[in-house]
């Protein structure tokens, strides 16, 4: 099986003229090893998020959140839509959480000074669970409360249109840091591509994350990831799609946060009408009355640039009726 070895997996940017690390055919297995988004910085709670100690942080934006690709898909061309099946996550025996001054919404707090006053990191041992590895493993938060490891991607997405943008804060339809927990084994991941090769890139994994990230980080640490890549040809689709095995969930990311909103839910809307039959106004009302109706506030971190990132999900018995 083809790998990207972790000491390869450190872009910053997602780069159209990156050289390929990879090329795979459609439905090949391939595997990236990741870093943390510090990349390997955060060892122990002796390690601390000062930025004039952390290397990178010495540019604008910082070299954080590395990534591994890109990837070439054969075959992919502007125009087609890339299905990105996740079908394995290993995590490292270790995960991380680092809040202090300026960082996060309470990042200058009054009402909690510990929280503001200094700067302080967490580390959360994993242990594995029945298969002998962290696949089904179990998150220690500290000696008293515990859960089941819940891995995700946090940044994904194949290479922009244009421009340059860099893994830290770069979003948009073609992916970016998003931190999704939908973005797990058993879903696909569908994107709009817009380059020959599709160009993909991962990273970021999380061990676990809470809605809205909160504090800007989660449980950050390294993983294996175990990915395949197909195609859908001459599809176009606005931005990311999750097709989880029982919902559909359309995604999308702004500022304000009813913007994202509402945008996710018109691409829903719009998921419906144009894949499944569904009228407009049946879909229309359908988000209004449908008690299994959600919205998803992934992502709503005050940091850098990021926009704040919402996912309409409707379950799939709807739009199979």
């Amino acid at each position: 099986m083809q790998r990207i070895p972790r000491d390869l997996a450190r872009k910053y940017a997602f780069d159209w003229e990156d050289e390929p690390l990879l090329r795979v055919k459609c439905g090949e297995s391939f595997e990236i090893e990741t870093y943390d988004a510090s990349t390997g910085y955060f060892k122990s709670e002796a390690d601390k998020a000062v930025p004039v100690r952390r290397p990178g942080f010495d540019k604008i934006p910082p070299l954080a959140n590395p990534i591994g690709g890109p990837v070439w898909l054969e075959g992919a061309q502007r125009g087609d839509t890339l299905a990105i099946t996740i079908e394995d996550i290993v995590v490292d025996d270790y995960s991380w959480c680092a809040i202090g001054p300026r960082r996060g919404p309470l990042g200058e707090s009054t009402r909690w000074p510990e929280l503001s006053a200094d700067y302080t990191t967490r580390i959360f041992k994993h242990t594995p669970g029945k298969s002998g590895t962290t696949r089904d493993g179990t998150l220690h938060f500290n000696q008293k409360i515990s859960w089941p490891i819940t891995p995700f991607i946090g940044t994904i997405g194949v290479a922009p249109d244009r421009e340059v943008t860099t893994s830290l804060d770069g979003q948009g339809e073609w992916g970016g840091n998003l931190d999704i927990r939908d973005v797990a084994p058993g879903n696909r991941i569908l994107l709009p591509i817009f380059h020959e090769g599709a160009r993909f890139y991962l990273g970021d994994v999380h061990a676990s994350q809470g809605d809205t990230e909160f504090t800007g980080t989660a449980a950050e640490t390294k993983a294996t990831v175990r990915v395949k890549l197909e195609l859908i040809k001459g599809k176009r689709i606005p931005w990311m799609r999750i097709e989880k095995p029982a919902s559909l969930v359309a995604i999308n990311a702004s500022r304000p946060l009813e913007v994202a909103v509402e945008t996710a839910t018109t691409h829903l809307m719009d998921w419906l009408i144009t894949d499944y039959g569904m009228t407009a106004t049946d879909a229309y009302c359908l988000v209004s009355t449908c008690p299994d109706f959600r919205i998803n506030v992934y992502q709503m971190c005050k940091i850098g640039k990021l926009s704040f990132v919402a996912g309409a999900e409707i379950p799939k018995r709807y739009a199979l009726a």
